[in-house]
């Protein structure tokens, strides 16, 4: 079901009073689109603004970047809208493809310095968004999940939750040092670029994370192959990306984290994660005995 549209004084900041919105649904985050201007809720003030800061300037070899839209006063975000420039498309299973946009995105925003906001630790009550900060923050440290077992945002009583922790657990004890650069990534490219034809892909919208690039990378494969229905050569055709099988182990770590964390996460989902876990595996496996 549709979020309810943005409200008139809201359509009035950003100079679209007079238009009738259209629910774009689950392409654009529950965005509505006034003519030529897509209307987005958000969750989160900081990053949102952030994102449109971002956006304002980007410049992405191959790719259509949807610009913000100022509201008459300057800002932007108002009252929980975000506006932007529309994009044509909607998101397709060309995995190899957003594969290729995130190394030349991430090739673009290399320089970016990190946003305050990012070192901030998840406190009560809990949002979607400290799930996701938690989740990623368990893929690298020592012992995954041990600060929301400690403030309770994990909940140890949903039913499935012990199965996700081993799992996690089980990833965790296969990871081995590495030596990478973290920078400022995209984070969920997965499902969110658009494609119209031949048009070169869009983004509309940067979830940011301060990872390695090939972290990144790693995200949209692991999802790509638990939810998208990718062949399994989608690994290989990637692998020359620096640290590949441990960016790989740490990018399912992050999603089997959020499986664990997210209260609307399914046992579908945790399947599907289960299954691509031992093609992670097999290939951490493979690195390891060539090592030796």
């Amino acid at each position: 079901m549709s979020p309810a549209p943005p409200p008139e004084h809201v359509r009035a900041t950003f100079g679209l009073r007079e238009i009738e919105p259209v629910s774009l649904g689950d392409d654009w985050d529950g965005g509505w689109r006034l003519g030529d201007v897509v209307l987005s809720p958000v969750g989160d003030h900081a990053r949102a603004a952030w994102s449109a800061k971002v956006r304002e300037t980007l410049l992405v070899d191959g790719a259509r970047v949807a610009k913000p839209v100022r509201a008459t006063d300057g800002r932007y975000v108002v009252a929980g809208w975000r506006a932007e420039t529309y994009l044509e498309g909607s998101p397709e299973p060309r995995h190899d493809e957003v594969v290729s946009l995130s190394v030349r995105l991430h090739a673009a925003t290399a320089r970016m310095e990190k946003p305050r906001f990012l070192t901030q630790q998840p406190v009560a009550p809990f949002s979607d968004i400290d799930v996701f900060v938690a989740a990623d923050r368990a893929a690298w440290e020592p012992v995954p999940l041990r600060d929301p077992r400690r403030t309770g945002l994990l909940d140890m009583a949903k039913p499935g939750v012990d199965r996700s922790l081993d799992l996690l657990k089980h990833l965790g004890e296969q990871r081995r040092e590495v030596n990478l650069p973290g920078q400022l990534v995209h984070g969920d490219l997965f499902g969110t670029v658009l494609f119209s034809e031949t048009a070169a892909p869009g983004i509309t919208d940067i979830s940011p994370y301060w990872r390695p690039m090939s972290w990144a990378a790693g995200v949209v494969v692991v999802d790509a192959l638990s939810w998208g229905g990718a062949d399994e050569g989608l690994i290989e055709r990637w692998d020359g990306m620096k640290e590949w099988p441990q960016m790989l182990l740490r990018a399912l770590m992050f999603r089997v984290a959020v499986h664990a964390l997210h209260p609307r996460s399914t046992d579908s989902a945790l399947v599907a994660l289960e299954s691509t876990a031992e093609r992670v595996l097999e290939l951490v496996r493979e690195q390891a005995s060539t090592a030796r």
